[in-house]
């Protein structure tokens, strides 16, 4: 299975990545380490976000396997600058996609697939 071998691989762990699987979908979940059980103020429309384990912390991981994920990944959930960045970078998102909570980048994809 690709999570466990990979993982297993992984040295830096940069990330903590959670995969849920459906017959159709490969949504991935990915924070950066420092924010996992951390609390967001979400001002603008007034509540608390919490990063939690039970969303994001399925297993840490590096930078290119959070990108061998994105490239597999139906839809995406990402907190934190630095995969905000990996996706940015690798072109999974653009800027102009990311929102803000509380000063942390977050932003979301959905790939839509044609049969």
């Amino acid at each position: 299975m690709l999570v466990v071998q990979e993982v297993q691989q992984d040295k830096s762990k940069d990330f903590w990545c959670k995969i849920f699987q459906t017959k159709e979908d490969f949504v991935v979940a990915i924070c950066d380490k420092e924010l996992l059980d951390k609390v967001l103020n979400f001002k603008e429309k007034k509540i608390k976000l919490k990063v939690t384990k039970s969303f994001y912390g399925g297993a840490q991981i590096n930078e290119s396997i959070a990108v061998k994920f994105l490239e597999k990944a139906t839809i995406a959930n990402l907190m934190g600058e630095k995969i905000v960045d990996v996706a940015t970078k690798n072109g999974f998102i653009t800027k102009e996609n990311v929102i803000f909570i509380d000063e942390t980048p977050h932003a979301q994809f959905v790939k839509i697939l044609t049969k």
